[in-house]
């Protein structure tokens, strides 16, 4: 199974996760959907990359990269809350979590931040 598609069954696994849990989730689903190829490519590229509270950070900075992290992060905010209310906890822990998750099935030569801040090319 390729890394792609393993990031696409997990963004789709936190989507119907979440379904219940909060209103316009298929619209949260569909747009996470369409925006993950150009995302993937920003991180290869190295424009983009995943911090370790759970949101996308821009690196190299384009109106591209800009403008597709605000619009990850807006729905990934919306989901951290969600699950945080659903499981009883809070969403910046949720996307702590979420990070650790991101980072250990990044692909090798993307950015991403460590616990302490520090950013690495995995």
């Amino acid at each position: 199974m390729n890394k792609f598609f393993k990031w696409s069954l997990l963004v789709m696994t936190i989507s119907c996760i979440t379904c219940n849990a909060f209103g316009g989730a298929a619209q949260i689903k569909a747009s996470m959907k369409a925006r993950l190829p150009k995302i993937e490519a920003l991180k290869n590229q190295a424009a983009l990359g995943e911090n370790n509270l759970g949101f996308i950070t821009v690196l190299k900075n384009s109106a591209n990269a800009t403008a597709l992290a605000a619009a990850e992060n807006k729905d990934r905010k919306i989901i951290y809350n969600a699950l945080a209310k659903k499981l009883r906890t809070t969403a910046a822990l949720v996307g702590k979590r979420r990070a650790k998750q991101i980072a250990s099935r990044a692909p090798k030569g993307q950015m991403i931040q460590d616990a302490k801040g520090k950013w690495i090319k995995k």
